[in-house]
């Protein structure tokens, strides 16, 4: 034996043994474990939950109508994973509720799956329904509208005859219900609407005299609806309208803006609608010419496209310049005196343009008494007045009393 371990090759075969058991061992082990997962794999039972699985109803639907079914149940399938899972992603198989061996009246009835294979289990929630068979009825009704937010529509639209297409529904479901119905309707949202609406499909709604709604099949299940929208309008003289009184050296020329407006509103208000006004301008404010903004006064249910106009306003001023000197013309002053009055000068009042009256001095007026050809006595004179263009000059007087020597 000693050796036999001393022999360098004898150690060298007995290692590759060694190697190769332990190869081989560790590979029957791993292909062992490795089958064993496969088969733990393919026989493993486990459950998924599916939601919203549709309810289909078997019904002689000629005949009957029935109520008390819902639209979708939850289904929990149990079975081998390699089964199930095919089946909750395909969703191939169906949740029904046979009614075609039920009379009227109530029943509870459960629900049976169909379609699935013998090693899946199917749970059904709920398991079962109540549910109430009645005899069919058909009907047809008139479809009416209802406008939401009507109080909503802009100023100055109005809304014509609305179209429904088709005007009449046929309307499925037990005598009972039929017999409860009151209101057949579709409803349309008018805020804030400025153009017509052309085919809109809205939903039908049915309801009993309370305004409950009520479950029952509409045929059509919508309707076309067109919905014309107007915007009434009229021309209309403008008035501007003043207050207060003007200041005693102003006096307003003229008062230029638009003299007619076009106005929008519904057309039984315009009917009535001979002009409108602004709002009042108070002139005991003005002092000068110039431009002024002015608020339309609308009536309610009127408008128009603008909400202010302007206003060109020319004043006149008047002031008076005392003490003008009065010339004489025609003869010799040493030949002649005042009697009347004893000053040679009068008083002038100007009325004019603001900018003109505002820079106006006593040197820029002339007064004068023609006396050529007169001869000795007393001898009452117009007095002669001038003044720069477009200004209105007022002496006081207008005449003096003279005498000539």
């Amino acid at each position: 034996m000693d050796k036999l371990f001393q022999s360098k090759w004898s150690i060298r075969i007995i290692s590759l043994v060694l190697a190769v058991t332990l190869y081989l061992f560790v590979n029957i082990e791993a292909n062992t474990a490795q089958n064993d997962s496969r088969v733990d794999q393919g026989t493993a039972t486990e459950t998924q939950e599916l939601d919203d699985i549709p309810l289909d109803i078997k019904i002689d639907a000629e005949q009957y109508v029935v109520s008390g079914v819902p639209e979708e149940v939850s289904v929990t399938l149990e079975g081998k994973s390699s089964v199930i899972a095919p089946i909750a992603h395909l969703k191939n198989f169906t949740v029904e509720v046979d009614l075609t061996e039920f009379e009227e009246g109530e029943h509870t009835v459960e629900l049976q799956a169909e379609g699935l294979p013998d090693n899946v289990t199917a749970y059904i929630e709920p398991k079962e329904i109540d549910v109430s068979i009645e005899r069919r009825a058909t009907q047809e009704f008139g479809v009416d509208i209802d406008f939401v937010n009507l109080d909503k529509v802009p100023v100055g639209y109005e809304l014509g005859e609305p179209e429904l297409t088709p005007g009449t529904v046929t309307i499925v479901s037990s005598e009972a219900n039929i017999e409860q119905i009151a209101m057949v309707k579709v409803f349309i949202d008018v805020r804030d609407l400025k153009e017509s609406v052309r085919n809109r499909e809205l939903p039908i709604a049915v309801y009993d005299a309370q305004g409950n709604d009520l479950s029952v099949r509409v045929e059509p299940s919508t309707v076309s609806v067109s919905l014309p929208v107007e915007r009434p309008s009229k021309t209309v003289p403008l008035n501007i309208n003043t207050k207060g009184e003007l200041p005693d050296n102003i006096e307003i020329e003229s008062m230029e803006g638009p003299t007619e407006i076009e106005i929008f509103g519904q057309k039984d208000a315009l009917g009535e609608m001979d002009g409108i006004s602004t709002k009042e301008l108070d002139i005991s404010t003005i002092e000068e010419s110039g431009t002024v903004e002015l608020e339309l006064d609308f009536p309610e249910g009127v408008i128009a496209n603008e909400e202010v106009v302007e206003v060109d306003v020319e004043v006149v001023e008047s002031k008076e310049l005392k003490g003008i000197p009065i010339d004489i013309e025609g003869m010799d002053e040493a030949d002649v005196t005042f009697i009347k009055p004893e000053q040679a000068s009068v008083d002038i009042t100007v009325t004019g343009s603001d900018e003109l009256i505002k820079d106006l001095k006593k040197e820029d007026l002339k007064a004068f008494i023609d006396l050529s050809g007169l001869s000795e006595g007393k001898h009452d004179i117009d007095i002669t007045v001038e003044g720069p263009d477009d200004i209105e000059l007022d002496p006081s007087p207008e005449e003096v009393t003279v005498e000539v020597e």
